[in-house]
């Protein structure tokens, strides 16, 4: 009976094994690959190995290349669970093909691999991606290919933060720049946190930076912005019509800062957003004309309950952008707790824990900072709107 046991045990495990790399990359019969054989099964096991583990936490693949960890993580966000479909209900739908494997000198090959599926004869193309395999102590390493395509492009540094362009760059917007993620990195205790901006027009140049060819979930989309984070240091690609740099949103920038110091994941995200709107307003409008749209459309009607909102969130537009009203709500709060409180106060209400059902962990802080409690919250609230000016 134990040995019937143990069998099935190990046959279970095995199975496992298996489902958990069932799309072993596909070779195309007409690619080149190294002459040296041994160097070619080389290049082809650490592939498998290093796609089999781009599907798990970026910082448990043991074969990205040490020296590009944060500009190869950028890319492997794209390749994370690429092979499920939801149309198919099918995990390992999409399967890899090893496309092309160029020389680029001793030691180092560029490979494009494209995750495909098939389904009743037709084929479907998700992605293509480009790794850089690095030949390092008798085993491959793997890379983005953004460092390599912009070898040749400018600098411009600015404190902690270093922009990268191909032509020209806005230096007074940069300075502009500057000043007021100084003044968040202040409030937020951040020091020696290197932010690199890769500057492109749009999603399309963005995507050719990092490693992804193609990614049938972006088709008809134009403009994107993406990031990745290791340690002091965060990188983010511009792909929203900023190749020189002429503008920024100082809501997007608050939120870029925070995230050097916590995981936007790790806080409270209406109390985050209200940061973010009190500090630096949001779609190119200030808090002050922000505010006159809420006060017009949400808090013209004296009947709104702002604790019944809290849990069923409404939304207002300015222009054509919706707004969350409790988000609104959270940057008066913002407000009044910094001018009681400080910023420390700020925090602990921002830290309180993620938004929840009930928001019981919220209000328990809430009471804490200021004497509001969910009992007092709408009346108290109306008195935050009619005083605000």
């Amino acid at each position: 009976m134990i040995i019937k046991y143990f069998l099935t045990l190990t046959f279970l495990i095995a199975l496992l094994s298996v489902k958990a790399q069932t799309n072993p990359v596909r070779i195309n019969p007409n690619i080149v690959l190294p002459k040296d054989s041994i160097e070619s099964k080389l290049l082809i096991s650490t592939l498998n190995e290093f796609l089999n583990a781009a599907q798990k936490p970026n910082d448990e693949n043991k074969l990205v290349l040490e020296t590009e960890k944060v500009e190869t993580f950028i890319l492997l966000d794209e390749v994370n669970n690429i092979e499920k479909s939801e149309k198919y209900k099918d995990d390992y739908f999409y399967k890899p093909y090893l496309t092309n494997v160029v020389a680029l000198k001793e030691n180092q090959y560029l490979l494009q691999v494209s995750y495909i599926g098939t389904f009743e004869n037709l084929s479907y193309l998700r992605t293509s991606f480009e790794f850089i395999a690095h030949k390092i102590n008798n085993t491959f390493q793997y890379s983005s290919p953004l460092l390599r395509n912009t070898k040749n492009w400018k600098i411009e540094k600015a404190g902690n933060n270093v922009f990268h362009y191909q032509t020209t760059i806005n230096k007074e917007k940069v300075k502009e720049f500057n000043k007021l993620a100084t003044s968040f990195d202040l409030k937020l205790k951040a020091t020696n946190k290197i932010t690199d901006y890769y500057c492109t027009d749009n999603i399309i140049e963005l995507q050719k930076l990092i490693g992804v060819d193609y990614k049938s979930d972006y088709n008809g989309r134009i403009q994107s912005v993406w990031s990745s984070s290791l340690g002091d240091k965060k990188l983010i690609v511009l792909g929203n019509n900023n190749s020189s740099f002429n503008e920024f949103d100082p809501h997007d920038l608050w939120h870029e800062r925070l995230s050097l110091v916590i995981s936007r994941s790790q806080v409270n995200k209406p109390v985050d957003e209200g940061c973010a709107y009190i500090y630096g307003g949001s779609w190119g409008l200030s808090w002050q004309e922000i505010f006159k749209a809420f006060k017009e459309q949400i808090a013209s009607n004296k009947n709104t309950n702002w604790t019944e909102i809290k849990e069923t969130p409404i939304s207002f537009k300015t222009g054509n952008y919706p707004n969350s009203a409790d988000n609104i709500v959270n940057a008066l709060l913002v407000k009044k707790i910094e001018k009681e409180k400080g910023f420390e106060g700020v925090w602990e209400l921002l830290t309180c824990g993620k938004f929840e059902k009930g928001n019981e962990k919220y209000y328990t802080t809430l009471e804490k900072l200021t004497g509001i409690t969910k009992a007092n919250y709408n009346d108290k609230i109306w008195e935050l709107i009619n005083s605000e000016k």
